[in-house]
């Protein structure tokens, strides 16, 4: 697999302390990628450096191709109206695609003359996902473009995004809070837990590697099997394993969902599940 975007050894500090140490990560080309992590966990960090918005006090980011950034606050210029905010776009971009940008928010029903001021919050979020997709980049960045719409406009705005990765092939690294907006879109997953990467690899892959174990409380973990998560409650034992044959016909058996996974990682933050990045480069 070729990688869109590879990230080896990346530091980055602010004032309080470090917000990433030794981060390494791999996303293929042609994957809509997953960051996902608790507020402080250093997502904001890692795609503004990856973007080169901040410069990394310790390794480095290589990315394939050129790289569109969007936003949380999607800044726009309230005062501009469509048309020149496509203007604008058209000249910050030397690969910029007028025809595109003007035919999709066309399609969207968002007039050239109305000004940004005047769009919802949904519509806002639509024009600033056009002016990323305009410069035609190889990496799409995105930092919680869904945050603050409501269900309708999110939908809107992912259907969207999916529809253009799938005829353009354009790799995408998405952040969230939510993991509920990802299940349908992405097919990569990083999970980022106190500014360093925890997990990282394909969402399939990882889930049919983990599975939830239940049983009488006098279980103990299969043998070779690493426990990412241990619950007890009562006389009931729970665990989220990963690399466990499971011969013992007391445990109830069945394979871990992307919440249950996510969770149990960001609740346990010693455990990791990562590739070696030339799995991903090669």
């Amino acid at each position: 697999m070729t990688a869109a975007l590879t990230v080896t050894g990346l530091s980055v500090r602010h004032r309080r302390g470090w917000a990433l140490r030794d981060c390494s990560l791999s996303v293929p080309a042609g994957r809509v990628a997953a960051l996902v992590g608790p507020n402080g966990a250093g997502k904001t960090t890692l795609l503004h450096t990856v973007t080169g918005l901040l410069t990394p006090h310790g390794g480095t980011v290589t990315v394939a191709g050129d790289v569109a950034f969007m936003a949380q606050d999607k800044p726009l210029y309230d005062t501009f109206t469509i048309a020149e905010t496509l203007t604008f776009g058209r000249r910050l971009n030397p690969r910029w695609d007028g025809a595109y940008a003007a035919g999709r928010l066309a399609e969207l029903g968002i007039e050239p003359e109305r000004k940004i001021k005047e769009l919802s919050g949904g519509q806002q979020a639509q024009v600033a996902l056009t002016l990323a997709l305009a410069r035609r980049p190889g990496l799409l960045v995105l930092d919680e473009p869904l945050a603050n719409l409501d269900p309708l406009a999110r939908h809107d705005v992912m259907r969207a995004l999916m529809g253009e990765v799938a005829e353009r092939g354009t790799t995408v690294l998405i952040s969230s809070h939510v993991v509920a907006d990802l299940h349908d879109t992405c097919d990569w997953l990083v999970v980022l837990n106190g500014g360093r990467v925890q997990v990282s690899g394909d969402i399939d892959d990882l889930l049919a590697g983990h599975l939830m174990l239940s049983g009488p409380d006098e279980l103990r973990p299969p043998a070779g099997a690493q426990v990412i998560e241990e619950s007890r409650t009562g006389r009931q034992v729970r665990l989220l394993v990963r690399g466990a044959q499971v011969l013992d016909p007391r445990w109830n058996v069945r394979q871990a969902d992307l919440d249950e996974l996510v969770l149990a990682y960001l609740r346990s933050p010693e455990a990791s599940a990562l590739p070696r990045l030339s799995e991903v480069g090669a």
